[in-house]
């Protein structure tokens, strides 16, 4: 069962993967073997999926970001199954959600420049038929987090 200790672990985790495994016994007041035996279990059990280094999109040359919603005009296993094919093969689409409402599909897309969206579109359009697809360019992003809210953990522990 997680616990406080655990969740404030998860939370030093998930903002800085690479604190130290003192400065997190500190912080959650256990020993570093005792934490790194914490992020074993909550490895094993799941709650940490894998570990990453999150660039900077700007530095790396990708600082476009354009949101493209398509609707599919048909919903067959093969189709969805050569859609999601075409999405794995088209590095730039970096997020893909399927959606309830009149969109079946929204996609995150980053570029170096909008004048690039014309490339991956064609890309996308020579694997897959769609009958409706737009284009929504970022002008600015407002609020991005990699971080989970945990209070639904936090929650759970409080009421068990």
């Amino acid at each position: 069962m997680i616990n406080a200790r655990d969740i404030a672990i998860l939370d030093i985790l998930q903002r800085d993967s690479d604190t130290s495994l003192s400065e997190m016994g500190q912080k959650v007041h256990l020993s570093p073997s005792a934490c790194s035996r914490r992020i074993a279990q909550l490895r094993e059990a799941g709650f940490i999926r894998r570990n990453v280094a999150l660039l900077d999109r700007a530095t790396v040359g990708l600082p476009t970001t354009l949101f493209v919603t398509v609707g599919s005009g048909e919903h067959s296993e093969e189709w969805t199954s050569r859609f999601r094919q075409a999405l794995a093969e088209i590095p730039e689409i970096v997020e893909a959600h399927r959606m309830t409402g009149s969109v079946d599909y929204i996609l995150k897309i980053v570029l170096p420049n909008v004048e690039d969206y014309d490339r991956v579109y064609k890309q996308l359009i020579r694997r897959i038929n769609m009958t409706d697809v737009s284009a929504f360019i970022s002008m600015e992003t407002v609020k991005s987090v990699e971080a989970l809210p945990l209070t639904v953990l936090r929650n759970a522990t409080s009421q068990g």
